[in-house]
């Protein structure tokens, strides 16, 4: 090997997540849990180096540069382009040509101190009550079973805590007798204001049913909430106003569905495009967020890092827990045998009906960005040496 070596530039040498955490972890107000200590330790090093990385000599000016490993997290903002992209090679095949709608449930903020300490719990019932709903809503509508995907998000655009859930749902519903049933209307699938008020009811009915079997924590600020009456008092804060389901802009096709899976599945609270500086001398990082409550103004917003690495905290999942769920035709258990016969089903309605333009899948592309040379920017890039992870970091993936 010769020439020069340069350690590539990389996202983790300017303005990034990672950054700002190794900035903050030591100045964060409160102790992470061990699992979040892990997740941390895994972006801080990500791309650093300590993970180890490649050597390659550029083929046409003979000079060498060093590509760091990436950690591989599933919090990493940095690793999720290429984990996102195959993802979506295995979900390409399980999309189907019909409308699909675009559904959001969210809960209240009021519930905000009783999720942090009970996340598992609270997002197992957040999923379960609302796709229930939706199955059951399609049931009465069509007489069939619908498709949903649904996605668990955690963040508000400052970082801070907004629990909920993003439904994709397919525009129809299949039976094993009576075959496949479209909606007529691709601008409307279920009336918004029933969604929210079953949601609401099944949530509430969950959330007191683990108060019963004793599945909920309370401490330290939220001790109170062990008497029955402070508990009690809690929900009827949380239930003085409707919960909100709404309704986005129906997908104007499975292409679009896939574009939309690419970016919210894999999207973490905190991407390094909107950080916008790090001073690490008075330890204040700034980013860019979109304020909804001002017509969608984009602001900035001053943290102490110590406060940012608090924040990011708060949307680290449960060790294992899964953030994507599949539910009705899209459903685990025999979905590719089911898929077969609902695809064949979309067939025979569609031929019933006048021909209409084809809507196919745009495949996705499974080509890898090219590495191109630091120097003269060939892409004729040749690996001569693998660098060894360093002895103090650990690993700290969590790709479930």
């Amino acid at each position: 090997m010769s020439g020069k070596v340069c350690v590539e530039p990389t996202r983790a040498s300017l303005w990034t997540v990672g950054a700002v955490l190794r900035d903050g972890l030591e100045r964060m107000p409160v102790k992470p849990s061990p699992h979040q200590w892990k997740v941390l330790r895994a972006l801080t090093a990500c791309r650093t180096g300590a993970l180890g990385g490649c050597t390659y000599q550029c083929q046409h000016c003979h000079r060498c540069h060093v590509v760091a490993f990436g950690c591989g997290n599933r919090h990493c903002p940095e690793c999720q382009g290429r984990l996102a992209q195959q993802w979506l090679k295995q979900q390409q095949s399980r999309l189907l040509s019909v409308p699909y709608f675009h559904l959001v449930f969210t809960l209240p903020h009021a519930l905000n101190p009783l999720i942090r300490q009970n996340r598992r719990a609270l997002y197992e019932l957040l999923f379960s009550a609302a796709s229930q709903t939706l199955l059951e809503f399609g049931q009465n509508r069509f007489g069939a079973e619908i498709g949903l995907t649904m996605v668990l998000h955690t963040w508000g655009q400052r970082l801070d805590e907004h629990y909920h859930l993003h439904a994709i749902v397919t525009g129809g519903g299949w039976d094993e007798a009576s075959g496949w049933r479209q909606v007529a209307n691709t601008n409307y699938l279920f009336p918004i204001r029933a969604l929210s008020i079953v949601y609401q009811g099944k949530f509430c009915e969950g959330l007191q049913n683990l108060r019963r079997t004793g599945s909920l924590e309370y401490h330290g600020e939220q001790a109170a909430l062990k008497k029955e009456a402070a508990f009690q008092q809690l929900v009827r804060e949380a239930t003085a106003q409707q919960w909100v389901v709404y309704a986005k802009k129906p997908f104007a096709g499975p292409e679009t569905v896939l574009r939309y899976l690419s970016n919210y599945t894999h999207r973490v609270g905190m991407s390094s495009r909107r950080i916008l500086h790090l001073d690490p001398v008075t330890h204040q990082v700034s980013f860019r967020y979109r304020d909804y409550a001002h017509g969608g103004k984009i602001q900035v917003l001053h943290l102490d890092t110590g406060e940012f690495a608090r924040r990011f905290c708060l949307h680290i999942l449960p060790k294992g827990f899964c953030k994507v769920r599949h539910y009705g035709l899209l459903g685990n258990r025999g979905r590719e045998q089911r898929l077969e016969k609902v695809r064949a089903a979309i067939l025979v309605a569609k031929a019933r009906v006048r021909p209409q333009r084809k809507t196919g899948v745009t495949p996705v592309s499974s080509a890898q960005p090219q590495m191109r040379c630091p120097y003269c920017g060939s892409l004729h890039q040749q690996l001569v040496w693998v660098l060894p992870r360093s002895r103090r970091s650990q690993p700290g993936a969590d790709t479930s």
